[in-house]
């Protein structure tokens, strides 16, 4: 199996032993994003409206880098603090996806690190197959 691992100082730098993301076969497979500024390395402040901006443009950050972006996510999992998030995140995502509409699983989850209300994970289409096998 060969794959790319992807890495960019555009988003958040992986807190533990796993890449921004990996390509394999034309997708790539874009680990769980925070809110987190990628300049400072903290957790936004904000409601849930600017957390989901901030958490997507990492994740566009991260796909931008593996030669794809929004318009090509393919499936999306949110998990959020609470359901009742679920009305400002789905404008958010009608903003930011427009007329494109992924594949989408929206899950209440109570242990996100703290201060964040959100974490999404994305797979997407890309150019590239990946070209190297892991370590």
């Amino acid at each position: 199996m060969t794959f790319r691992a992807v890495h960019t100082g555009d988003a958040p730098q992986p807190g533990g032993h796993y890449s921004q993301a990996l390509v394999h076969e034309g997708l790539v497979y874009v680990s769980g994003q925070l809110p987190i500024d990628p300049a400072t390395g903290l957790v936004i402040a904000g409601d849930i409206t600017q957390q989901t901006e901030q958490t997507l443009d990492n994740v566009a950050a991260i796909l931008g880098a593996a030669g794809s972006g929004l318009d090509r996510v393919l499936m999306l999992t949110v998990f959020v603090l609470t359901r009742d998030d679920w009305a400002a995140v789905n404008a958010v995502c009608v903003r930011r996806f427009g007329a494109h509409r992924p594949a989408r699983a929206i899950v209440g989850a109570a242990n996100l690190k703290a201060d964040c209300r959100i974490e999404i994970t994305a797979v997407a289409a890309c150019d590239e197959t990946g070209r190297s096998a892991p370590r």
